[in-house]
């Protein structure tokens, strides 16, 4: 757990907010960018106190993000993703107490690196790609390392995002899909949390000091994603990515 006088230190405050500057900017699209988050929360609070930590700013994200990109996207692929998810929460769950916080935070960024190695598939042989995808066990895939990869470090949004990218869906309504599918899977995982005494009434109160950080982020990042091409946005994904789960696994 983080210690008093850190938290005291305006510097480590400022951090505190560019953490969830980034959570709310990575809700807006950029998904990628949340690893920034889970690196800055980790060195503050504490590898798995900021998990907990983390949580109730992601819940407040998805409920400012779900009403700003309602009218892209549908429920209907969060159906199909959400009982491998649901899968990954499980094993996640279980593993948190059971490894270490250096050994979950490679395995997370194996995770990630998986997904962008399968975007490099999917520009270089187009045809093989388009079958993989075409298969049911690509999608589950995906959804039970993503919720693997969320209940261990809420470090799925590039998992999920790299999948629908694949499956060329465009980027508002791959957005929108993503605002649903999280908002339910992180509401879900809030008893899991609490019951590892990961959310406490002090991490609540940190919650409240940081929420209109997470605000400024969605909505900020909603007007620059007007300014951003696909192809540009894409390739922002795919860099966020790889340079989190290489800084995950090596740094």
């Amino acid at each position: 757990m983080v210690r008093a006088e850190m938290l005291s230190d305006p510097r480590v405050y400022l951090l505190a907010w560019l953490a969830a500057f980034c959570i709310g900017l990575s809700k807006s699209g950029f998904s990628g960018i949340s690893m920034v988050s889970v690196v800055l929360l980790a060195d503050i609070y504490g590898s798995k106190a900021s998990v907990g930590l983390a949580l109730p700013l992601l819940i407040a994200a998805d409920l400012m993000a779900y009403p700003a990109f309602l009218k892209h996207g549908s429920w209907r692929p969060v159906w199909k993703l959400l009982g491998p998810a649901l899968v990954g929460v499980a094993l996640g769950w279980w593993l948190l107490g059971k490894i270490s916080d250096s050994a979950a935070r490679q395995v997370i960024g194996g995770c990630v690196l998986m997904m962008v190695g399968l975007q490099a598939f999917r520009r270089w042989q187009p045809v093989g790609f388009d079958r993989l995808v075409d298969s049911r066990g690509f999608g589950v895939t995906a959804g039970v390392l993503g919720g693997f990869a969320t209940m261990l470090a809420n470090a799925a949004g590039p998992v999920i995002q790299l999948y629908l990218m694949a499956r060329k869906v465009p980027k508002m309504e791959l957005i929108g899909i993503g605002a649903r599918f999280f908002l339910l899977i992180n509401l879900i995982k809030v008893p899991l949390n609490a019951r590892l005494a990961l959310i406490t009434e002090a991490s609540l109160i940190e919650n409240l000091k940081l929420v209109p950080a997470v605000a400024l982020g969605i909505f900020g990042g909603k007007w620059l994603l007007k300014y951003v091409p696909q192809a540009v946005f894409e390739w922002m994904v795919v860099i966020f990515a790889t340079l989190a789960g290489l800084r995950m696994i090596f740094w």
